[in-house]
């Protein structure tokens, strides 16, 4: 047995019908679940430490968990662009693929550039991977200029429009995590939702009028 299978065995036998079943209330619908809490996920994660050849084998599974173990232990700084981009083009599920963008993708030399290539793609959820992977920046990425945040809210102006659930929430995410990095960027975060609320697209104004309910609560 492989190491590989024997983690797909851990999981398996951690999981529940139950919790996938939950999942699945919450749009959660990968092509494979074994429902096992994210606590379990994280204690396997953290005795097997970094193994980016390990987190390759356990992305190529398929398997929900096993994929945001595979988040938890690739190495931000070994793993190549080409092997994010296998994981981001088979992302099937808003969750695994907010798990990779905050524990992993962020910390990438080419985090920031991934987020303008991503925010124009056409696939749903590799669009959402641009914004998620930017809120993750607002709040991790402590060196970041707010000249960067800045360019990044005419990339939150663009996707606005998109009407596709797991899009619009994540732009929103983004918009809301932006603005409260700082005062500075929440005035510009602020701009940016009141000019959405103006424009006739239902999914823009959706995303103004959310984001400026946590914004001026502020």
């Amino acid at each position: 047995m492989t190491k590989t299978d024997e983690i797909l065995k851990r999981l398996r036998q951690a999981g529940s019908a139950a919790n996938v079943a939950g999942m699945a209330r919450y749009g959660i619908r990968p092509v494979k679940a074994y429902g096992v809490a994210t606590p379990v996920t994280r204690s396997i994660a953290k005795e097997l430490g970094r193994d980016m050849e390990l987190a390759s084998a356990l992305w190529s599974t398929n398997v929900l968990e096993a994929r945001m173990l595979a988040a938890m232990i690739a190495d931000p700084m070994q793993i190549s662009e080409h092997e994010v981009e296998r994981w981001v083009g088979e992302f099937d599920c808003w969750s695994v693929c907010d798990s990779a963008c905050i524990a992993l993708l962020w910390k990438t030399p080419y985090a920031w550039r991934k987020v303008r290539e991503w925010s124009s793609r056409k696939p749903e959820y590799e669009r959402r991977a641009a914004f998620a992977l930017l809120a993750g920046l607002a709040v991790h990425d402590k060196k970041a200029s707010d000249r960067q945040f800045r360019s990044a809210l005419r990339l939150i102006s663009n996707a606005a429009t998109d009407d596709r659930n797991f899009v619009k929430k994540a732009v929103n995410w983004a918009l809301r995590q932006i603005g409260k990095r700082n005062p500075g960027l929440r005035e510009s975060a602020i701009e940016v939702a009141e000019s959405l609320i103006a424009t006739e697209s239902r999914s823009a104004r959706w995303i103004g009028h959310d984001a400026l309910r946590e914004l001026r609560a502020k």
